[in-house]
């Protein structure tokens, strides 16, 4: 799992807790504010937590089969709880230090011939002033998203990352 935002950035950040729900489900430490969980991995399932998708994901990402990407969303036509599938893609960012799911899946597939299952959940953000912690509304969608990739992690629990 790669949760990625901005925790000063009020519900920019809400992958962290969605993130550290999850690892306690998990039975695993949660991520301190400044942690990636990177230094974590080899756990049945790993999960991070970054500010944004970097390039050098791609050699980390080679080693799974599979990828939940988590993050938030201001899009008007989608739910509030929104979760897809992602396919390998090259997609335009207006923001130059913005790299997509998509596109960074792309990337993985062109340099290690890798095509890990991905799925993108993204839960709807409406406060993204500088402050911590999260609105009422999109706190209200923690639970579900949480739920939401605990079936997602319960399709395929034998023994694959």
């Amino acid at each position: 799992m790669i949760g990625y935002g901005n925790l000063d950035r009020g519900d920019d950040g809400v992958a962290y807790y969605v993130v550290n729900a999850l690892r306690q489900h998990l039975g695993q430490a949660p991520l301190k504010e400044y942690d990636t969980g990177l230094e974590e991995l080899g756990t049945a399932v790993d999960s991070i937590f970054l500010t944004q998708l970097m390039p050098e994901l791609i050699d980390t990402l080679a080693d799974y089969d599979r990828v939940i990407f988590i993050d938030a969303h201001v899009l008007p036509d989608v739910p509030d709880l929104h979760c897809m599938s992602i396919k390998p893609e090259y997609s335009p960012s207006a923001f130059t230090h913005h790299m997509t799911p998509a596109t960074l899946l792309m990337l993985l597939k062109s340099l290690h011939q890798k095509e890990p299952k991905a799925y993108l959940v993204s839960l709807r953000g409406r406060e993204f002033d500088f402050n911590r912690g999260l609105s009422h509304g999109t706190a209200a969608l923690l639970q579900p998203a949480v739920e939401y990739i605990k079936e997602l992690l319960a399709q395929k629990e034998q023994g694959t990352k």
